[in-house]
């Protein structure tokens, strides 16, 4: 499984309006700088997620954008969704037929359970996450999500001095 890359930047933008929240809402031009992204790209990523109903916006002096609701109640898993769709759906044997109209496992396909499964279980974690958890720092979240400490570039993990 791969993240898209929108989704990935969609998150980190959503991110930052969610740690500005209280205080003047963020531009563009912020949230591109704050996560080096160009502002045409940000502008798109902003677009889609005020669409999603995420973030809401204010034109003119002093305007920008700001969380639709509190960070304790958005979670990764609607912006995946929302940015990227699911993993799997109803329709994706519909999609990889091989050869034929349709799929020879489409009546019985063990690999089928597996996406399924795979799906619930991603979705069931990114659901118990809320972009408030996102705001603190990367050491309580490995806690957290029970990874070893090391895991992450930058915590002194293995090759690092």
């Amino acid at each position: 499984m791969q993240l898209l890359a929108q989704e990935e930047y969609g998150l980190r933008c959503l991110l930052q309006v969610a740690r500005h929240q209280g205080s003047r809402p963020l531009t563009i031009a912020q949230v591109a700088e704050a996560e080096g992204l160009s502002p045409e790209y940000t502008a798109k990523l902003m677009r889609a997620l005020r669409k999603g109903q995420l973030v809401v916006s204010t034109r003119g002096a002093g305007g920008g954008y700001r969380l639709a609701r509190p960070a304790r109640e958005i979670t990764p898993w609607q912006v995946l969704r929302l940015l990227g769709g699911s993993f799997f759906d109803d329709s994706f044997c519909e999609g990889h037929p091989g050869l034929l109209k349709d799929c020879v496992h489409t009546p019985d396909c063990a690999v089928r359970s597996l996406w399924r499964k795979l799906e619930g279980t991603v979705r069931a974690l990114l659901e118990s996450i809320t972009l408030e958890d996102l705001q603190q720092p990367e050491q309580p979240m490995l806690l957290r999500l029970e990874l070893p400490t090391d895991a992450a570039p930058g915590l002194g993990g293995p090759g690092e001095s």
